[in-house]
């Protein structure tokens, strides 16, 4: 079986100083290698070829044995790394908070512990008759939420 820190090593050395990153690296226990990458932009299906073949020259499969398919992050994939949650800050997300509860906003701040995403709600001012909408700010731990992700919309 490939040793996964070893792996993990070459990929993220072959991507340092291009616009891509590691998302995920997933191996089975039936030597099934699954690598996620995203850019600061596109990921283009050449990169992604460019980096499979990279891959098997490093980890020649006569020495050992495995499936291997590298793609990219789905628009609308959960984030899972600190530079998506960067890439994405000034665009709506969608957060499903650890009980259930979604939330739409801007995404505003990301940093290791946190982030923070604008929200726009109804809030009936004291002595008032109408709801007026109003944004206010809501910072999550990263252990707080059981997701985030990009929110397309049509």
């Amino acid at each position: 079986m490939i040793e996964r820190e070893s792996l993990q090593s070459f990929i993220e050395k072959e991507l340092e100083g291009s616009e891509y990153f590691l998302v995920e690296l997933k191996i089975s226990t039936d030597n099934e290698i699954t690598v996620e990458i995203d850019s600061d932009g596109s990921v283009d299906i050449d990169d992604c070829i460019s980096l499979t073949r990279k891959i098997e020259e490093a980890f020649p499969r006569d020495d050992e044995d495995y499936e291997l398919e590298v793609g990219s992050s789905g628009l609308t994939t959960p984030f899972k790394t600190l530079r998506q949650y960067q890439k994405y800050i000034g665009e709506e997300v969608e957060v499903v908070e650890a009980g259930g509860k979604k939330r739409q906003g801007v995404l505003r701040s990301a940093d290791p512990d946190k982030f923070v995403i604008t929200v726009t709600e109804k809030v009936k001012p004291d002595g008032s008759k109408r709801p007026v909408m109003q944004e206010r700010d809501i910072e999550y731990g990263y252990g707080d939420v059981k997701q985030t992700s990009y929110l397309l919309r049509f």
